[in-house]
């Protein structure tokens, strides 16, 4: 059910825009270790963007593996859109879906679709500060989780419920090559709340590759059972930019 409901979404939030021109970034980052220890890391993000007098939308992708010399220990991926239609200098109506699925977070996946209206707090050539505010939908699934002796603990299942969300965007220009990007997504429900903050510092190498640190928090106020509530990531990537 969430994925059919995803893709039904992000075919409309994309409708309309297929003849425009795009614009965004790719990136990633490759960590491997041999010898003493084996371990692979690999991540890549996606972020595509086109904007009209009035209209502007986002597509990306997220993904996530690690592994070392014993198994996987993480894998992760994503697929969001967003959209907005601006009221005036200011203030934008917007509709936004994703999809994520994380072996390694409790969730067999996240599925969201929400709509509200937004802000543009400060909107310079050097600073762009922005908020949204918003209702929808969440779809989830859970796992079945047993302790050691192989008794069941929790029971798995399909979930949906009611979600409020809320965001705040902030992309400030320090220097012509340094650039700050922080994005902060709360989604509440009546069984869990996620909470993601990712910030990111590019410096560029030259008019298309830049060198990006990255530090990313997600959190779930009530994951099943015997699983953590907080997860870091921290990065290293490659950015290249589309034009």
């Amino acid at each position: 059910m969430g994925r059919r409901v995803i893709v039904v979404v992000a075919g409309v939030l994309t409708a309309g825009s297929a003849l425009a021109d795009w614009t965004g970034q790719a990136e990633a980052g490759l960590v491997i270790a041999s010898g003493n220890t084996e371990t692979e890391t690999l991540n890549g993000k996606l972020r595509l963007q086109n904007e009209t007098d009035s209209w502007k939308h986002r597509l990306g992708a997220n993904g996530l593996y690690a592994s070392d010399e014993i198994a996987t220990t993480a894998k992760r991926w994503e697929v969001f859109g967003e959209s907005e239609h601006s009221f005036g200098p200011k203030t934008f109506w917007f509709g936004a879906a994703r999809y994520e699925q994380d072996e390694f977070s409790g969730f067999e996946y996240q599925a969201t679709g929400s709509t509200g209206v937004g802000r543009r707090f400060i909107d310079t050539e050097p600073t762009q500060f922005s908020g949204t505010l918003g209702v929808g939908y969440k779809f989830f699934e859970t796992p079945d989780v047993f302790d050691a002796a192989g008794l069941l603990v929790e029971q798995g299942g399909e979930n949906d419920e009611l979600i409020f969300r809320g965001t705040l965007d902030l992309e400030h220009q320090f220097t012509e090559t340094t650039r700050l990007v922080n994005k902060l997504t709360a989604e509440s429900g009546a069984d869990n709340t996620f909470v993601r903050n990712d910030a990111s510092l590019q410096v560029k190498i030259n008019a298309v590759l830049a060198l990006a640190v990255g530090y990313s928090v997600r959190h779930n106020t009530d994951p099943p059972e015997g699983f953590k509530e907080t997860d870091t990531l921290t990065t290293v990537n490659l950015v290249y930019e589309l034009k």
